[in-house]
């Protein structure tokens, strides 16, 4: 262990359906072969079937039931913690308070480490702490996009922080993702912010908005977002859909991504497939012709727009305690690609993953849609994207040389047409 601050239990803290406050759920240990084992604590397991009711964290995966609760199959944590867990960006920022240096290196820390040095506002709604009685936030104080911006720039650079920028980022440590990003509340809203980083070689912030407005547009459920800019660049805001405002402070939606409901981990992930999570959502969600017909809808978005990057992770569901529901679209961001061939993240139709619509065509009765149902998503969309191309991109201010760098090679490819 690089730091000598390793940790080798935490404790799971969740808040409950409508809970202004969280409680105490169960205890995460790590074993001598490097996973992380959780079970749930007797007082929580006494609260099943009282008012109000605990629930499971997710089930079938951990059962509210006493014990060490086995992993699944090839896992070394459960996957509902795991999408409480760091991504790439988080364990950096983690790394350069901790070590004081690049980090590059997110071997660095263990699991348990990571989850409780990073900030507590993590999406979803579970927390982790050093202590069972006592809830303690790791959180602090608004700061300024400004503030963030330098923070993240030195991040990327390696650049040890001041203790000032240090707490200015800290918020942010508790979300996915690899590229740099913080936590802000503005106006009665949490939103996650996103920042440019010094490899893009276009405006990936303002591509991503024109995506996600599009695809709202075209009638996906998407995320709200907007565009603002801070010491001359350009930030993206993405509304929380896992926070809601109460009389009594901010409740917190419990979520679990589409990689926990295939059971699957990282290193797991090129098995995930539309098919498969068609097939749940038919099982287990709630209006499922609805949600599968929504589902469709951002696979053939994500084809039209070039988003190739719709991995396991950027799929997610509510989770009651009962059934699940479709979390709203969000990171659809159009990828780079220098030739016009591409494949979809997740397999789309059997082992088939080409981001062409006639492989979202032969996947359509997996979704509970007809032929003509399907070529009518495809077109409504295509017309969307054409019809407010110019409007939204204004909107933006995107420039030209970055108009004609997505469209055609990101947005509408031809590759998307062929056969």
């Amino acid at each position: 262990m690089t730091s000598s601050k390793a940790h080798n239990e935490a404790f799971v803290w969740l808040w409950l359906p409508g809970a202004a406050e969280p409680v105490v759920a169960g205890k995460l240990e790590a074993d001598d072969r490097g996973r992380v084992l959780f079970n749930y604590g007797k007082s929580y397991l006494q609260r099943i079937g009282a008012e109000p009711p605990a629930i499971a964290i997710y089930e079938p995966e951990l059962p509210p039931r006493a014990g060490i609760l086995p992993l699944l199959d090839g896992l070394t944590m459960p996957g509902c913690i795991r999408d409480a867990a760091l991504d790439a960006w988080g364990r950096r920022v983690i790394i350069n308070k901790m070590l004081g240096r690049r980090g590059t290196d997110i071997d660095a820390l263990s699991e348990l480490t990571y989850l409780l040095e990073s900030g507590s506002d993590r999406i979803g709604a579970l927390d982790f702490q050093r202590s069972p009685t006592e809830y303690v936030p790791r959180s602090v104080n608004n700061a300024s996009l400004e503030e963030l911006l330098q923070s993240a720039e030195r991040v990327e650079r390696g650049a040890p922080l001041t203790p000032e920028l240090d707490q200015a980022l800290f918020h942010g440590t508790s979300i996915g993702g690899a590229r740099p990003k913080a936590l802000i509340e503005d106006g009665g809203k949490k939103y996650v912010a996103k920042f440019s980083s010094n490899t893009d070689i276009y405006s990936v912030v303002k591509a991503e908005y024109i995506a996600m407005r599009l695809a709202a547009i075209a009638g996906v459920n998407a995320a709200p977002v907007k565009l603002v800019r801070a010491a001359q660049k350009d930030i993206l805001l993405i509304e929380r859909f896992d926070r809601e405002q109460s009389a009594t402070g901010w409740t917190r939606k419990s979520m679990v991504s589409a990689l926990t409901l295939f059971g699957l981990d990282d290193m797991m992930a090129r098995y995930a497939s539309y098919e498969t999570l068609a097939d749940i959502i038919r099982h287990r969600f709630d209006d499922p012709e609805k949600t599968l017909k929504e589902l469709f809808s951002r696979l053939v978005f994500n084809v039209l727009c070039g988003n190739t990057d719709d991995h396991a992770r950027n799929h997610a569901a509510f989770w009651n305690g009962r059934t699940l529901r479709l979390t709203p679209a969000y990171d659809i961001c159009p990828q780079n690609r220098t030739g016009n061939e591409a494949t979809q993240a997740m397999l789309i139709s059997g082992d088939d993953r080409f981001s062409k619509l006639s492989t979202c065509l032969s996947a359509a009765p997996s979704f509970l849609l007809s032929q003509e149902a399907a070529l009518a998503i495809f077109q409504n969309q295509r017309d969307a994207i054409e019809t407010n191309w110019d409007s939204v991109c204004d909107e933006a201010e995107l420039t030209p040389i970055d108009r004609k760098l997505l469209w055609g090679r990101q947005f509408l490819n031809p590759f998307a047409y062929e056969d």
